[in-house]
């Protein structure tokens, strides 16, 4: 199982599909297929953000026309591991007696950390 890159945008939980890319050489943003590898400088999108994204002013943005697909899965198991790990980790959203959901309650989150062996 591969684990999907997240959507870079903050409080996002959705998965990436997309890459943006700004060439400040050029004044342009691109949007295109999510990149193979994640870059230093590169942001990683879901299809919502990848699609309403808005490039600064006197920009271009060029983007994307295709549909985004999510990417393959892949037999990394230490990935596929770490990934188990992180959503078991996470809390169930809260939800309100009428339906609405309500903010997640802050506390500290889960981190994975190697652990040296011993000696």
């Amino acid at each position: 199982m591969r684990s999907p890159r997240r959507c870079s945008r903050n409080g996002c939980p959705r998965q990436a599909v997309a890459t943006l890319t700004y060439v400040y050489s050029d004044s342009t943003a691109v949007v295109g297929p999510l990149a193979i590898n994640q870059e230093p400088h590169t942001y990683d999108l879901c299809e919502t953000h990848a699609r309403s994204l808005t490039a600064p002013r006197g920009w271009q943005l060029v983007r994307h026309d295709g549909e985004f697909e999510t990417p393959p899965p892949t037999t990394d198991d230490l990935v596929a591991l770490a990934e188990a790990v992180r959503e078991a980790a996470r809390p169930a959203p809260r939800i309100a007696q009428d339906g609405t959901p309500l903010p997640p309650t802050p506390g500290r989150r889960g981190h994975l950390r190697a652990v040296p062996p011993p000696q």
